[in-house]
């Protein structure tokens, strides 16, 4: 299984920056897509989760309103996107992948290897 992550930048507060996880060796329809961020010298952080249909999304309550979580069946692809960016959201973003949809999950069965986002003021 490989979840690769692109679309890292760096970007000024305010602005916006769209993540996107590529997947492959894996039955996309069988697994809920997430977006986990590690900021450095802090712990891994929820950040959104996409049910396996699609149907169900939650986010945690720091970027609520700001990013939304998308999933494409064609493509097996699920992107993040970022509004309205602040000096917090600075954290390297990994796509995460888990058969069970759970609201604010921590644990997964695959991961990627991140993509870094900073966000300067």
């Amino acid at each position: 299984v490989q979840l690769q992550a692109s679309g890292g930048g760096l970007v000024q507060t305010g602005e916006s920056l769209r993540l996107s996880c590529a997947a492959s060796g894996l039955t996309w329809s069988n697994y809920a897509m997430a977006w986990i961020r590690q900021a450095p010298g802090k712990e891994r952080e929820f950040v959104a989760i996409i049910s396996a249909s699609g149907g169900i999304t939650d986010y945690a309550d720091s970027v609520q309103g700001r990013f939304t979580i998308s999933r494409d069946s064609a493509k097996n692809t699920v992107s993040l996107q970022m509004n309205n960016l602040k000096l917090e959201d600075t954290a390297r973003y990994y796509c995460a992948a888990r058969r069970l949809y759970v609201a604010r999950a921590r644990n997964y069965d695959y991961w990627g290897q991140g993509t870094l986002v900073t966000v300067s003021s």
